[in-house]
């Protein structure tokens, strides 16, 4: 009898780092990734109320180079990198014709020929191939990922901790900005993004120097009491600040309007992938909508469970669990549009139990303003 090998799973330049502090590590999308070193409550609340560093080098990068690098990100993208100034960066989503998601991105304006993508670990293969598949324009697309470590600093001390590290003055970059500079002298991207709801930075390195600036991010972070944090509060965190996640919220079958990311589509930049089914959905409504709800009976909403209202289904949870800081039990879900409105009352299917919820608004979490 034959047996299939086992397939190898890839690892960050990191992963020795993380073993030797006890991280539980799994299989994520095929990358072998701390999902918790301390515990995932611990590290969800030190990055609420201070500082936590995450590995996040598994993500893909795509750098688009050439005369007409724009007219390529804007032909498959929704948004709209052509209003980009060089140092600014935008959330957006890479479509197929039918308007669901290849994948949502960042996209980095480097110059008005260079622009620097982030896309999800899982999908950089099939982003980078679509990209390509696309490009009919004088810009070339390079595969970029195994250039850069990259590392998440995020917290209300996200910037103190940096700015012992660098030269660079991070104060003055605005959320959605970054900077070419140094971190321990060596070259770095510097942006002022995150995907934790919290204030924070990340940088993009040398994979050579990611491990010497790992340890030293952690040792300048000792004061506020940093930690670092693996997958699991990555996705509480995340979830808590109602960001969507590709696979739950966002997939191929999935349209910006429906997951309430219509502000990522710039309909009047001209023809781009998806833009007539878009088109059409702005003008006749979408039939579902992605809404927030609060437990309020005793349970979890986990992803995948129905959603009734009165006793009828009118949609699923994409992502739920206990909220590390907020205390209560929360989940996003895709609802029918006659069910979207906050105070609607509705019952999740738990293991054949129905348990009460309630519709509420959006983010469950937002952080202070400064």
């Amino acid at each position: 009898m034959e047996t299939k090998p086992v397939s190898k799973l890839k690892t960050t330049p990191l992963n020795a780092v993380h073993r030797a502090l006890g991280a539980r590590m799994v299989d994520f999308g095929g990358w072998d990734m701390p999902i918790e070193y301390s515990g995932v409550i611990s590290e969800h609340l030190a990055v609420r109320n201070g500082v936590g560093v995450l590995d996040v080098s598994h993500m893909g990068e795509i750098e688009i180079r050439g005369p007409q690098a724009v007219n390529l990100v804007d032909f498959v993208t929704s948004n709209s990198a052509s209003s980009l100034q060089d140092g600014q960066a935008q959330y957006s989503g890479l479509l197929y014709p039918n308007a669901g998601f290849v994948d949502d991105l960042i996209v980095h304006r480097i110059s008005a020929h260079h622009y620097f993508l982030c896309v999800n670990a899982s999908n950089q293969e099939k982003d980078f191939d679509w990209m390509t598949s696309h490009n009919q324009f004088d810009a070339e697309v390079e595969f970029a990922s195994a250039k850069y470590v990259q590392l998440a600093i995020q917290g209300p001390k996200a910037l103190a901790t940096l700015s012992k590290l660098t030269d660079t003055d991070i104060s003055s970059i605005r959320y959605y900005w970054f900077v070419q500079g140094k971190v321990l002298g060596v070259p770095a991207i510097i942006a002022r993004l995150g995907y934790t709801g919290e204030d924070g930075f990340e940088i993009y390195v040398p994979p050579n120097e990611g491990e010497r600036i790992w340890k030293a991010v952690l040792d300048a972070g000792s004061e506020f009491g940093i930690v670092p944090c693996g997958l699991g509060a990555r996705n509480t965190l995340r979830l808590e600040a109602a960001m969507s996640l590709y696979g739950h919220e966002i997939d191929d079958a999935t349209s910006p309007y429906e997951v309430g990311l219509g502000w990522i589509v710039k309909l009047q930049k001209g023809d781009f992938i998806g833009r007539d089914v878009l088109l059409k959905q702005k003008e006749q409504g979408v039939q579902r909508k992605l809404v927030g709800i609060e437990m309020r009976g005793r349970g979890i909403a986990r992803d995948g469970y129905r959603v009734l209202a009165d006793g009828e289904p009118v949609g699923h949870v994409t992502s739920g669990s206990p909220a590390p800081f907020l205390k209560k039990n929360i989940a996003l879900c895709l609802l029918s549009t006659t069910k979207v409105e906050p105070g609607t009352k509705l019952e999740v299917d738990i293991r054949q139990k129905l348990v009460e919820a309630e519709v509420v608004r959006l983010p469950f979490y937002s952080r202070p303003k400064q």
